[in-house]
C-alpha cells in the first residue's frame, strides 16, 4: 500500500512538473508586438500605472494620437509576456496602489499575449486594466475579460453613421461589448472624446448618456477634450490629418457635455 501511495505521489509530481514546463513553454512562445511602454502613467486607470502600448488597430480614428500604432508590422519591439513582466516588476513598488494598463492601438488584436500577461499579473498580485474600443468582440476577447480586473472602454459616438465617419468601422460591436461588460459586472470606466463638429451635438450627447446610464457596472465617465498633440505623428508617417483645423473644445462646451452626462446619473471626476 505504501509503495502504491509513493508511486501515485511520484506520478502526480511528474504531472505537475510537466504542466509547469508546458506553461513555461507557452510563455516563451506567445510574443507581443509592442509599440512602447510608460512606467509612471497617471491617466489610464486608478493610481500610478505601468502602461503598455501594443501595436495594431483595426480602427482609423480621425483624431488618433497614436497613428503609428495602426500597423502591426511597424512594431518597435517583440517581447514575451515574461519579458514584459520583468519590466513591470522593476517598478512594482511604485505601482502597488495602481497597476498595469494595456492600451494601443487595439490590445484585443493580440488576445493570446494579453491572456498570458494578465495571468502573470494575477500571480504577482498586480491590478490590471484593458484600454479598448470594444470593436473586437469574440470568444477570445471574452477569455481576456475573465482575466482582467477592469476595462477602460472608449465609446466614441452613439450615432452609427457618425461613429463610422470618426472611426471607419461599425458601432454595433462596441455596443455589444459594453452590454457584455455589464452582464459580467466588469468594473468599467467610459471615455468620450469631445471633438467640436464631430461628437459635440447635444442630442447625440443625450443619447450617449441614455445608453451608458443603463450600464450598472460603469464606475466613472471621463470627457476627454480633443487636442492637436498627435498631429506631428500623422505628418511623420505621411498620412493626411483631416482635423488639423479643428479647434480644441472650449471650457464651456466641455462643462456642457459633463452636465448632460451627470444629469443621467453618470459619475464624472470632480475637477
Amino acid at each position: 500500500m505504501r509503495h502504491y501511495f509513493l508511486l501515485f505521489k511520484y506520478k502526480i509530481n511528474i504531472y505537475i512538473k510537466k504542466s509547469e514546463i508546458e506553461r513555461e513553454r507557452i510563455y516563451m512562445e506567445v510574443k507581443g508586438y509592442i509599440h512602447s511602454f510608460e512606467s509612471f502613467g497617471t491617466k489610464d486607470g486608478p493610481g500610478i500605472r505601468f502602461v503598455l502600448f501594443l501595436q495594431g488597430c483595426p480602427l482609423r480614428c480621425l483624431y488618433c494620437h497614436n497613428v503609428d500604432t495602426w500597423e502591426i508590422k511597424d512594431k518597435k519591439m517583440v517581447m514575451t509576456a515574461q519579458e514584459v513582466m520583468k519590466e513591470i516588476l522593476k517598478v512594482k513598488g511604485f505601482i502597488k496602489t495602481g497597476g498595469v494598463t494595456v492600451s494601443g492601438g487595439e490590445p484585443l488584436m493580440q488576445p493570446e499575449f494579453l491572456m498570458e500577461l494578465f495571468k502573470l499579473c494575477r500571480e504577482n498580485k498586480i491590478h490590471t486594466a484593458l484600454d479598448t474600443s470594444g470593436y473586437i468582440f469574440n470568444e477570445k476577447a471574452k477569455k481576456v475579460l475573465e482575466l482582467v480586473d477592469m476595462v477602460l472602454l472608449d465609446i466614441k459616438h452613439i450615432n452609427p453613421e457618425k461613429y463610422k465617419i470618426l472611426t471607419s468601422v461599425e458601432l454595433d460591436n462596441t455596443l455589444k461589448f459594453a452590454k457584455y461588460l455589464n452582464e459580467i459586472n466588469k468594473p468599467t470606466w467610459l471615455r468620450y472624446v469631445l471633438v467640436p463638429g464631430y461628437s459635440d451635438d447635444e442630442n447625440d450627447l443625450h443619447e450617449w448618456a441614455k445608453f451608458t446610464s443603463q450600464l450598472k457596472n460603469v464606475e466613472r465617465v471621463d470627457v476627454l477634450p480633443f487636442h492637436q498633440m498627435g498631429q506631428y505623428k500623422w505628418e511623420k508617417v505621411g498620412k493626411e490629418y483631416k482635423l488639423k483645423d479643428t479647434p480644441t473644445p472650449t471650457r464651456e462646451l466641455v462643462e456642457k457635455a459633463e452636465g448632460i452626462f451627470r444629469s443621467y446619473g453618470l459619475k464624472l471626476l470632480d475637477k
